[in-house]
């Protein structure tokens, strides 16, 4: 017997979990111990997207400690993620780093930067390289819900946004947030019978899911291709937080109808004002996971994006793997994507120096806030 509590001692469990980010702040509400508790049919775990992950149904609890060992605030794990998926310092692995931008005018229309993300899902999805795409649906400017596409117009859909219908400023109050739990709906794959899908998400939910693939446990084996997001901050709004800001700033959150992020932070207003904010300056309304992770570049996605070091109408693709390779290859044969043209090849070598330089600059400066972060929460506990 007492060999046995021994043993469960040496076992993290979600108690361990709630203790050690929960109770700290750190967790990022991702889903994705919540996801598979449930698709393993376990539900002991259940998940809110405000108040995140909770312990719903003790008696189910096996105390197996894979919900602790997943989260991407837990070190456990990183050596294997690592040499499982070849990361090599600063920035992950990669073998092309490009500005591209769709060439569909449907999807230039609603999409953020270079629409490279929706052309290459529809792309996959219309040659049947996957069943759906798991991806972040904009419902406003600070609003944004997980969404499963299943076909290309969806994904139309999914990434636009009516910036004519903009939130009026007592909607604040209800508490919105640009981040979207997208990975806690990978519960849905399973439940649907599919194995092919594609994930785009923030750093914490691919590393989420490559600790999952580790483990070989479900539904992590359905995600078939992922999509990482650059990400240095997401945030959540809620009354106290807008008043704030709003006299920092000087304009109404309720007359911005776009929010972008390259160097800065980009505020566009209904009337096509555009505002450009440091990222010191909105720290405050960062969520409090996002200030302890130290991963801007996502660096184990198949392919990563963002409007860093790109021009306006581009976006910046990392291709890291030979699945990525394969996705983005196909779609640039089919002409769905294209990437910028530069006048030598010298300006071409001397863009991809700067691209590079820029993302790595992003990542040390995340790195470092994450450990100023961490140290600051070590001091207080």
């Amino acid at each position: 017997m007492a060999k046995q509590q021994a043993l469960e001692k040496d076992v993290n469990s979600f108690e361990d979990l709630r203790k050690e980010i929960i109770g700290a702040g750190l967790c990022g509400r991702c889903g994705g111990c919540a996801s598979f508790c449930s698709a393993d049919e376990m539900h002991a775990l259940g998940f809110d997207r405000s108040e995140g992950p909770k312990l719903v149904a003790e008696d189910n609890c096996l105390k197996c400690g894979i919900c602790y060992l997943i989260c991407p605030q837990i070190k456990a794990l990183d050596a294997e993620v690592r040499e499982k998926f070849g990361w090599q310092p600063p920035i992950g692995i990669h073998s092309k780093m490009v500005s591209a931008c769709t060439t569909e005018p449907k999807v230039s229309e609603v999409c953020t930067d270079g629409g490279v993300v929706t052309s290459l899902l529809r792309h996959a999805l219309k040659k049947r390289l996957i069943q759906g795409a798991l991806v972040s649906k904009r419902m406003g400017p600070f609003s944004r819900q997980p969404f499963l596409a299943t076909n290309p117009d969806e994904l139309i859909e999914a990434a636009g946004t009516h910036f004519d219908e903009v939130q009026h400023l007592g909607e604040f109050g209800k508490g919105y947030s640009t981040y979207s739990p997208t990975i806690q709906e990978i519960k849905k794959i399973d439940q649907l019978r599919l194995d092919k899908i594609a994930l785009v998400g923030t750093p914490c939910q691919i590393y989420t899911v490559r600790k999952m693939q580790v483990l070989n446990i479900v539904p992590a084996d359905s995600i078939a291709f992922t999509i990482g997001l650059f990400c240095m901050e997401n945030f959540t709004f809620d009354s106290k937080a807008v008043a704030a800001l709003e006299k920092k700033l000087g304009v109404k959150l309720g007359d911005i109808a776009k929010l972008n992020i390259k160097d800065d932070v980009i505020l566009t207003t209904a009337d096509g004002q555009v505002h450009h904010v440091p990222f010191d300056a909105v720290d405050e309304i960062a969520r409090p996971a996002c200030m302890a992770c130290p991963d801007f570049a996502n660096d184990f996605a198949d392919i990563s994006v963002g409007g860093l070091g790109s021009p306006d109408g581009y976006t910046s693709t990392v291709i890291r793997t030979s699945l990525g390779q394969k996705f983005y290859n196909g779609a640039k044969q089919d002409r769905v994507l294209k990437e910028l043209r530069l006048p030598s090849k010298e300006k071409a070598r001397l863009h991809r120096t700067e691209l590079m330089a820029k993302i790595t600059a992003f990542t040390r400066r995340k790195k470092a806030r994450a450990r100023a972060t961490l140290a600051r929460i070590k001091q207080v506990g």
